[in-house]
């Protein structure tokens, strides 16, 4: 590895890692050689359940969507990550704590920091602070993965479909969403035609309008309402 691109990859772990000067020079010179600098397409698997440990992946750019996949194939959205996230789920091997299979796809196009599982693991198991980090960072995650568990299992579909969209209209800042059905099913954990079928009630209450091109939010106060639950 170059010069300049090892201190590229420094600067970057010091920004992603509040513990970073809580390590010595060995463990931050063994980090930054475990360390690779990795692209991915948009589309590209980054992590499946036939990986056995990718590594913990810091996300420099781009999007990255984390899901669970069903024995009949459904894909159940966990959350997403974006530029400056840090990924622990990828790294089961470093946390015995993580115990279920996750997928990762690239949402965008991505780049990205993976480190080697084994070099991560050892710095944890020599300094506290690391072993903090990733323990915190997987609760966090975890309390996402709660999160979708229970629009899953206890949420109103029309309230789970509401959530998704209005949170895509804030995010992207416009006002259409720009997904296929297949997609927005994709997201939430459901079959494309119960998202048709729901966006259609919701086009006859006039809250949407549906095209090829995505979904447009035409009534953004009802859109709320029902994201709300009233």
């Amino acid at each position: 590895m170059d010069k300049e691109n090892m201190t590229d990859i420094e600067s970057l772990l010091q920004a992603a890692f509040p513990f970073w000067e809580r390590l010595s020079l060995p463990q931050r010179d063994a980090l930054c050689k475990g360390t690779v600098r990795t692209h991915y397409n948009k589309g590209k698997s980054v992590h499946g359940s036939g990986d056995k440990c990718t590594g913990v992946v810091i996300l420099i750019s781009g999007e990255l969507r984390v899901y669970m996949l069903s024995e009949d194939g459904r894909e159940i959205t966990l959350y997403r990550l974006y530029g400056g996230d840090v990924c622990m789920l990828s790294a089961s091997c470093v946390l015995d704590s993580i115990t279920f299979d996750v997928h990762i796809d690239a949402e965008e196009d991505c780049d990205s920091l993976v480190i080697n599982p084994a070099v991560f693991s050892g710095i944890c198991n020599e300094c506290i602070y690391a072993e903090n980090f990733a323990l915190k960072t997987a609760v966090e995650r975890f309390s996402d993965v709660m999160w979708a568990m229970q629009q899953v299992l206890f949420m109103s579909f029309d309230k789970r479909l509401a959530i998704f969209l209005y949170d895509e209209m804030i995010k992207n800042g416009s006002d259409t969403v720009h997904m296929t059905q297949e997609q927005i099913a994709k997201y939430i954990g459901s079959a494309r035609e119960v998202v048709s079928r729901m966006l259609k009630y919701f086009a006859s209450e006039r809250i949407v309008e549906v095209s090829r091109g995505g979904v447009r939010i035409t009534d953004k106060k009802r859109l709320a309402e029902l994201a709300r639950g009233k």
